[in-house]
């Protein structure tokens, strides 16, 4: 095992250097102290060179009270230094998200004591119309919907944890911890996968033949920290059956020694990187540690950008990772 302070590279595995390139970089993008900005989501948006995040929770006021509050930031990538705004939206505590069609992201809101948690539609210009497209199963109202990906079939999958009750702004649990497949097209709505302490994030690989799904339980939702609670990567196939799809031979896929694995995306080698205690862990689609993008007080999402570039997420601080240019992410291709 080799380590680069200047770098902040770490690999445990020869791969790993197909994968940096000869001079990987890590460069701050932005800095903002007065709240932490750069926690989730992470959604690239290729024909503006803009990106979309979700801060951490924050505490606002409202009138006379305060409550619980995600700000949605969009940075501009196109200008020397970097220029972001918050944008006001209709989205109760956003989380994870991604691309919807040309004009649109699909935001998870993590809901409200008053406000449904579940998908919503969010156009990328002003004025950011929003629109929730689904908020229960069957009547009964979904959790904190946390993190979502879209199938090339139109089908979107998401994660639903308790974490919105756990942190006090969410009523008690109408369901289970569980992953679900939404199909607008055919209106359908099933549960895929259940037995998580907590669902977190979501990928297909680059075949869209397996899932990944990070669980989450060890970390309780207050801060509390539960060292024998499950800090693990699941993978799944995708299996028809009957024509329609279904997640089998599920399988521990990888351990995160270092906080939790949040985040997750591929590269379209099949690489699997996910955003951990200190900094992005990649694994091999086989499942080896390959290496460490090592980031100071860890990552909890991520996305790619073009030839290698990833965005991290750092809480209060916005990173650029160049890897090698031949990296490219899954999700979009670049």
């Amino acid at each position: 095992m080799t380590d680069s302070e200047i770098t902040g590279f770490q690999s445990h595995h020869k791969d790993f250097d197909a994968i940096t390139g000869p001079t990987p970089t890590l460069e701050l993008l932005a800095e903002h102290r007065n709240y932490p900005f750069a926690h989730e989501a992470g959604i690239y948006i290729p024909e503006t060179n803009n990106l979309w995040i979700t801060s951490n929770q924050c505490v606002a006021l409202n009138g006379s009270k305060t409550e619980q509050k995600v700000y949605i930031t969009r940075v501009d990538l196109n200008t020397n230094p970097i220029t972001y705004e918050e944008i006001p939206t209709e989205i109760p505590m956003g989380n994870g998200g991604i691309n919807y069609g040309r004009d649109h992201i699909l935001f998870c809101g993590q809901g409200s004591m008053t406000q449904p948690s579940g998908l919503y539609q969010m156009s990328i210009t002003a004025p950011y119309a929003t629109e929730l497209l689904k908020g229960d199963f069957f009547g009964r109202p979904f959790n904190s919907v946390n993190d979502v990906v879209v199938h090339t079939d139109g089908s979107i999958w998401f994660t639903d944890p308790i974490y919105g009750y756990r942190q006090g702004y969410r009523p008690e649990p109408c369901l289970p911890c569980q992953v679900y497949r939404w199909c607008p097209r055919e209106g359908t709505t099933r549960a895929m996968a259940d037995g998580f302490g907590m669902p977190n994030g979501i990928c297909f690989s680059p075949d869209e033949k397996t899932v990944y799904i990070t669980d989450t339980d060890r970390l309780h939702g207050d801060g509390t920290v539960f060292d024998h609670r499950v800090s693990s990567i699941y993978a799944f196939d995708v299996s028809t059956i009957h024509g329609e799809p279904f997640l089998t031979n599920r399988r521990l896929f990888a351990m995160a020694d270092h906080g939790i694995p949040d985040g997750i995306k591929c590269d379209l080698n099949g690489n699997v990187y996910s955003g951990c205690g200190d900094g992005i862990h990649v694994w091999s689609p086989g499942g080896v540690l390959l290496g460490r993008i090592l980031i100071d007080g860890g990552v909890a999402n991520f996305c790619f950008g073009r030839n290698g570039e990833i965005f991290a997420l750092n809480e209060h601080r916005l990173w650029r990772v160049q890897l090698g240019a031949g990296i490219k992410g899954a999700l979009l291709g670049l």
